[in-house]
């Protein structure tokens, strides 16, 4: 019975462990953090005979990484990447439940899912299912990446680095080859303080946003559909956050907005910053100040399809084509790295993060028989 089966006990066992990214939440609790997760499957992998290595990102945070080392020279390294965190949920989201063929908890698709499938057929390669001759089969558990990615950017510099990166997220057993990279811009406006009953002896920052508003909302979209990929189709941009003054009585000094803008290969920071600049010129608008948000480079993927092991693996999908999203993952870090990365697992995105989260028993069995059959036909 699939109730029964050792990846949807796997997948059971892993709900059950809370794994909330510590950066998402003001305290921290018994809730929060990865090393539960990572001491999990530790004891698994050594029941197997297999090491664990730890890779220290962040304090009291490691990714951790197992490596099946073939029988002869190494040929190619395949590396599967799930990551260990999810977002925050309330204690009874981290009770498994099933029903009508589906798993509900927090991580349930987002990602513990792809950790079941990957690490089900890596431990089933383990004890000697089809082990290969050539082919290091490497599964690394990262943490972070709900928040910064802080795990797949660590791994990307200082590696292991392979032939393929396998990233484990919710597309509906499709394989993704591209996905949309994140800008978050916040663009501020300055006035002058004047008591609320004589407004005339101040400058409202509010009053000089609001152009910049509607050239963003009106205009600004008109120019991104100018631009478009065959996977990931046109850029977006989605103003997420407004504030401005101080009180109702007080003329407004300040006003910011914060941007997020999902860009398309080839596209920049310093790109779309001219971009927005030129389309204030020419609307005869003053440009706010530019202030960059996110620390860390979040880039478009855009892996070629057309690589040996690209085909493979959607090969082994039963699909003919990849596909893009228009989320930011993992892989994008990985690919930063030098290993060629797509984005795999089973569920659907649209419930991650979700109150009810869950997903398909069927998928995350196939998720499995897939990477097993793909790491199976290899040399």
């Amino acid at each position: 019975m699939l109730k029964s089966s050792k990846v949807t006990r796997l997948l059971c066992e892993l709900i059950a462990i809370p794994s909330v990214n510590p950066s998402l939440v003001s305290e921290s609790s018994d809730l929060c953090g990865e090393e539960s997760i990572a001491t999990f499957l530790i004891k698994k992998a050594e029941a197997l005979g297999i090491s664990a290595q730890r890779q220290a990102v962040l304090p009291g945070r490691k990714n951790v990484i197992f490596r099946l080392k073939p029988s002869g020279r190494i040929k190619q390294r395949i590396l599967l990447a799930p990551h260990l965190d999810v977002v925050p949920a309330n204690r009874k989201s981290f009770r498994p439940q099933i029903k009508n063929g589906k798993i509900y908890g927090r991580g349930a698709c987002d990602t513990k899912g792809s950790i079941a499938a990957f690490f089900q057929a890596f431990c089933d390669f383990a004890q000697g299912t089809g082990a290969k001759k050539e082919t290091e089969i490497i599964f690394a558990g990262l943490v972070d990446e709900e928040f910064s990615q802080a795990g797949s950017r660590k791994l990307a510099e200082k590696g292991p680095k392979a032939d393929l990166a396998i990233t484990g997220e919710p597309t509906n057993l499709q394989v993704v080859t591209a996905h949309k990279g994140n800008i978050w811009l916040r663009l501020k406006t300055k006035g002058k303080a004047a008591h609320g009953a004589t407004p005339e002896n101040g400058e409202n920052a509010i009053n000089l946003m609001t152009p910049i508003l509607k050239t963003l909302v009106q205009d600004y979209p008109k120019k991104l559909k100018e631009n478009k990929h065959p996977l990931l189709g046109h850029p977006t941009l989605n103003i997420g956050k407004i504030i401005g003054g101080s009180q109702p009585n007080i003329v407004a000094d300040y006003c910011l907005i914060e941007l997020d803008r999902r860009t398309l290969p080839g596209e920049s920071t310093a790109s779309v910053k001219a971009e927005i600049r030129s389309l204030f010129k020419s609307n005869k608008l003053s440009a706010p100040e530019f202030q960059l948000t996110r620390s860390v480079p979040c880039p478009p993927l855009d892996t070629d399809p057309s690589l040996p092991l690209v085909k493979a693996l959607i090969r082994s999908c039963g699909k003919r084509k990849p596909r893009g999203v228009p989320y930011f993952t993992d892989a994008s870090p990985i690919a930063m790295g030098g290993t060629p990365s797509v984005v795999f697992g089973p569920g659907d995105i649209a419930q991650a993060h979700s109150a009810n989260e869950f997903v398909e028993i069927k998928q995350v069995e196939k998720a499995k028989d897939i990477i097993t059959s793909f790491l199976k036909n290899l040399t």
